[in-house]
């Protein structure tokens, strides 16, 4: 799904420019969950962010279900967020003034699905998620880990072949965070491509691939990561 080669990234401000990935090799294959894990400051949330084509890299290939990221032009690559990419991030993001039907509902409503079509995908992705009796409730009525849960179910609304979270159990407390990986593995196994950046060692040990980032360039063993261990 996934293969990267020398990837780099660099910012310029001013005279100074910071290099924050520094010649990256990494493949990702279909249905893996992987853990990125590092230091703050290691480039983690870089390279998400050149995975969803969120950015793209100022050196190297990057090649995304067979497509060369860096030659795409703008709508090709925003037609790979809305696609192919699902985002799920620590902060929520949800819309605070809409229900959680319409939060869900949105990606699909600017992918042109009708109302037919939208009504009946975000009531199946809300029951898997296992909010149906929360469709009316606004981000206010809900907890950090419900307001994840919708997150993750307006992820899904488009059918993406890869999620990707980004500290998805940052804001919530233990029992909540065991529930939102709990939901990963579940699509995991149903077969969705999952990355995940956390802290939390006790959950990137509950995915089936570690990779480990230090200053900017992979934290290698062998080819930088291995099943549960890089």
């Amino acid at each position: 799904m996934i293969e990267m080669t020398a990837i780099r990234k660099g910012y310029t401000t001013g005279k100074v420019t910071f290099e924050a990935l520094r010649g990256i090799d990494l493949k990702i294959e279909k249905n893996e969950f992987a853990a990125i894990v590092g230091p703050s400051g290691s480039g983690k949330s870089t390279l998400m962010n050149l995975m969803g084509c969120l950015d793209t890299p100022t050196g190297g290939v990057y090649n995304f279900e067979g497509d060369r990221v860096e030659t795409l032009n703008p709508n090709q690559l925003a037609e790979i967020r809305n696609r192919k990419v699902g985002f799920v991030f620590q902060a929520f993001n949800l819309l605070p003034y809409a229900s959680a039907f319409e939060n869900v509902e949105l990606p699909l409503i600017f992918a042109g699905a009708r109302s037919k079509e939208r009504q009946k995908r975000v009531s199946e992705l809300l029951a898997r998620v296992g909010l149906s009796d929360k469709a009316a409730n606004k981000p206010t009525e809900m907890s950090g880990g419900e307001m994840q849960r919708v997150a993750i179910a307006r992820a899904l609304a488009n059918s993406p072949n890869l999620i990707l979270a980004d500290e998805p159990t940052g804001n919530l407390d233990t029992k909540s965070g065991n529930e939102i990986i709990k939901i990963f593995e579940d699509l995991n196994a149903a077969g969705h491509t999952i990355i995940m950046i956390t802290h939390d060692m006790n959950l990137a040990n509950r995915t089936r691939r570690i990779i480990r980032l230090k200053d900017g360039v992979l934290d290698t063993n062998g080819n930088g990561s291995s099943p549960k261990h890089a």
